[in-house]
């Protein structure tokens, strides 16, 4: 299983400013740090202000910061939101399933279990708790 790169920075944008707590920053910080795009996290920071994880104001002395406390943000549901889908296999995707075996196969079962410990377990953890160390982030 691969996080896509939207969910990834997405995750990064939000480390970031829970490791800056209620400082206001700019989507432009954020990319030029992780030297990232600046156009793709434009959409990402839009997704996340849409989602309610951060919110925004325009104008001078304007930028981003988180609109929850770090710790209440469980990584697994922020993960959940982000990803497109999580369609490991094909077979998980009804509408573009062309897999002959679909009907007697158990294999999805086992991913699909797996696919739900992964968020299980990813929200036994924060977005505090991602922030913890050391803040390598000045």
């Amino acid at each position: 299983m691969q996080l896509t790169s939207f969910t990834d920075y997405g995750l990064r944008s939000l480390i970031y400013l829970a490791s800056k707590q209620e400082k206001i920053c700019s989507i432009k910080e954020i990319a030029e740090y992780y030297n990232i795009s600046l156009n793709h996290l434009v959409k990402v920071i839009h997704k996340l202000a849409q989602l309610g994880y951060i919110s925004s104001s325009k104008g001078k002395g304007g930028g981003i910061k988180l609109a929850f406390n770090p710790s209440s943000m469980k990584l697994g549901d922020i993960i959940e939101k982000l990803e497109p889908n999580m369609d490991i296999v094909e077979c998980f995707n009804k509408d573009t399933n062309q897999c002959r075996i679909n009907n007697s196969c158990q294999f999805k079962h086992f991913i699909k279990e797996a696919s739900n410990a992964f968020i299980k377990t990813l929200n036994n953890y924060t977005l505090e708790d991602a922030t913890k160390q050391p803040s390598a982030i000045s």
